[in-house]
């Protein structure tokens, strides 16, 4: 992808699709920053259709699917989106003059109900679906709803392809900028991998977690895994998170691999 007069286009020149919202102040946007939202709503249709309705209040530079490539376009990069609301940053105040925005497929914080999980919009998922975790902004556990591997991808190299195109100065999630307001895009988004690569980083530091409970540590990803020698870990115990499935996560601890259970775990 590439960015041709601030929309995005193919490798071949080919646009990706453009519906342009209403809800924007037809203003040139200073963006010193990129933040990642997440929709918490049905599909991206829902996300486009609702973020292009006149009087939402509401819009976004684009729009990312669940699927691969799948990005549609809603502002010019060039000028400001309505995404961050109240907002601010070190000594900025209302962020949607200072940043981009995008806008990532995802149902967010999702609630137990019996033996499945529910979002806000009545959508029932499976455990395969989730993983619990602690926001880093919070005390309690939550389910959040997984993205997936195709759309990481899409929203990395698009991140990577605003930073270099638009000189930015970092990557942000919607929670650091309205903390205790927003919890977008949440635990469940690898914001320090995404980061990386759109700042051309080797690195970003680990993906790091801390127990919030005694928590014992198996050789595969469920109770019926054998415990591995370190269990249980401490309360506080701070571990590298390597993968997931469904709601447990493969962690390092004291050079030694293993499988936990997400609920015990709060972003460090």
């Amino acid at each position: 992808m590439k960015i041709i007069d601030h929309r995005l286009v193919h490798d071949d020149g080919r646009p990706y699709p453009y519906r342009e919202s209403p809800n924007k102040p037809d203003k040139d946007v200073e963006a010193l920053y990129l933040i990642e939202h997440y929709t918490a709503g049905a599909s991206k249709e829902a996300a486009v259709e609702w973020l292009c309705y006149d009087g939402a209040d509401a819009s976004a530079h684009a729009v990312v699917g669940r699927g691969h490539d799948d990005v549609t376009q809603l502002v010019p990069f060039n000028e400001i989106a309505w995404h961050a609301g109240v907002s601010r940053w070190n000594n900025l105040v209302g962020m949607n003059k200072y940043s981009l925005g995008i806008e990532i497929d995802n149902a967010g914080r999702l609630e137990r109900h019996g033996d499945r999980w529910r979002s806000w919009f009545g959508r029932e998922y499976d455990d395969s679906d989730v993983f619990v975790a602690t926001h880093k902004h919070e005390q309690a556990p939550s389910g959040w709803h997984l993205y997936t591997p195709e759309q990481i991808e899409t929203v990395a190299m698009l991140s990577r392809l605003l930073v270099k195109t638009y000189g930015l100065k970092e990557v942000l999630g919607h929670e650091d900028v309205a903390p205790g307001r927003k919890s977008d895009p949440g635990p469940a988004f690898p914001m320090h991998s995404v980061r990386a690569r759109a700042m051309g980083r080797i690195e970003d530091g680990p993906e790091l977690y801390k127990t919030t409970d005694w928590l014992n540590i198996r050789v595969g990803p469920g109770t019926q895994f054998e415990k591995i020698e370190l269990s249980p870990l401490e309360p506080h115990t701070q571990v590298e998170i390597l993968g997931r499935e469904g709601r447990w996560v493969l962690v390092r601890v004291y050079d030694e691999e293993g499988w936990v259970h997400s609920y015990y775990l709060k972003r460090a």
